[in-house]
């Protein structure tokens, strides 16, 4: 009996060691540089994280100073550029979410509409060529359908890298309603920043509407005033009279579930699948007089190895879902015919397989749960504890073992 339990030992050992490889392989495949340089080419090819500031209005002054020189005071012109305060901003976002998959790993992406709408008045005494500065929320980002009015004039768009330029003349005293729009695409998030250290607010209001119901706001963002759960994701409000504050407004946009992440936390995880597929084997062979070689134990952990090798390399090609399926298939027909071959049907239908349906197909699917893998994990462990005391309570292991050594 000492020797089959060894036997059993070094073969789970054995295996351990095979899935401590294989997981490490998965993730150096989703960790590698190459998964950097792929993280990169969705950036290029959909764009990167935005954040979007808001615009800005300014006009130049010329205003006479007087300068200190040699020769004693000298009145010289300057060119002054006091700024236009936003008296009042009005924004609507849409985020649409899109993944995509590059190799083994899903990426965030999203589409986003924006339109803005912000008040600002000449508070000077004459009027004004006033300069409005749109910055764009990324420099590597495409921009559609951008458009700058100004109470509904259409301004002449000028861009650079920073962002995009119009001008209008505004009279001394008037107020005006800058509105400004465009479609762009972004990846993992979208910002509204209000500025540098800590801004005041004024009359501000900004709707984003999701696709998606999983949000999550970044860190140093501030929670939406209101919201309202739709059909298919959120209407999301913040509304401010007059606030001060350094913090800005935000989505984190949701990760998809990760196949190569997923498949390699899967394989560490295996050697504890096996444990208590082993136990319960053994535990059952032992009270029914079953035997069963160290050599069947093999090709049992063979068997437990094969969902785990062809789920690393499957999820390249197709959904985790259905990899997931298609290799509990596999490895639970090449146990219960094995074991029907060994002992018999009955044996390869209730016990082997149902065992292996337990420990290897629901414990791997609890990964597929973030956040209540360990709690399911455990409450299977407790209750199949709770089967195996209630099996062998009335058992003499002694006789047991003393059979075994005759």
């Amino acid at each position: 009996m000492i020797k089959h339990i060894a036997a059993l030992g070094f073969i789970f050992l054995c295996t351990s060691i095979a899935w401590m490889i294989l997981g490490a392989t998965i993730f150096s495949r989703t960790d590698s540089p190459v998964s950097s340089e792929l993280k990169s080419q969705v950036a290029a090819s959909w764009g990167t994280a935005q954040q979007q500031s808001p615009p800005t209005a300014s006009y130049n002054h010329q205003v006479v100073a007087e300068v200190k020189t040699d020769k004693g005071m000298k009145e010289v012109e300057k060119t002054e550029t006091p700024p236009l305060s936003v008296d009042a901003s009005k924004i609507d976002v849409v985020l649409n979410l899109k993944h995509r998959q590059k190799g083994l790993l899903w990426y965030s992406t999203y589409a986003v509409a924006f339109d803005g709408d912000y008040t600002f008045t000449n508070s000077s005494s004459q009027d004004q060529n006033v300069l409005f500065r749109l910055p764009f929320p990324a420099s590597q980002a495409i921009y559609d359908d951008l458009v700058m009015s100004v109470d509904d004039q259409p301004l002449l768009v000028n861009y650079t890298n920073a962002g995009a330029t119009g001008s209008a003349r505004i009279a001394a005293g008037k107020t005006v309603l800058l509105h400004t729009g465009y479609r762009s695409q972004g990846l993992d998030s979208w910002e509204y920043d209000f500025g540098q250290g800590i801004s005041q607010i004024r009359n501000f209001t900004l709707h984003m509407r999701t696709n998606f119901k999983d949000i999550d706001f970044p860190e140093n963002t501030m929670s939406p005033t209101t919201k309202e759960e739709t059909g298919d994701g959120w209407d999301l409000t913040w509304s401010y009279k007059n606030l001060v504050a350094g913090y800005e407004i935000g989505m984190t946009m949701p990760e998809k579930l990760q196949p190569g992440p997923l498949a390699g936390q899967i394989s560490y995880f295996a050697p504890v699948s096996l444990f208590f597929f082993f136990f319960l084997m053994f535990v059952i062979s032992t009270l029914r007089g079953i035997d069963l070689h160290p050599m069947n134990y093999f090709f049992f952990a063979a068997a437990f190895f094969s969902f785990h090798l062809l789920l690393a390399y499957l999820v390249d090609h197709i959904s985790i879902h259905l990899a997931f399926i298609i290799c509990s298939f596999v490895s639970t027909f090449l146990v219960v015919t094995y074991a029907r071959l060994v002992v018999g049907m009955r044996f390869a239908a209730l016990e082997a397989g149902l065992a292996q349906l337990i420990y290897l197909v629901l414990f791997s699917y609890a990964f597929f749960f973030k956040g209540f893998t360990g709690l399911s994990i455990t409450i299977g462990s407790i209750l199949t504890l709770f089967v195996v005391m209630q099996m062998t309570g009335r058992i003499r292991w002694v006789d047991k073992f003393a059979k075994a050594r005759a």
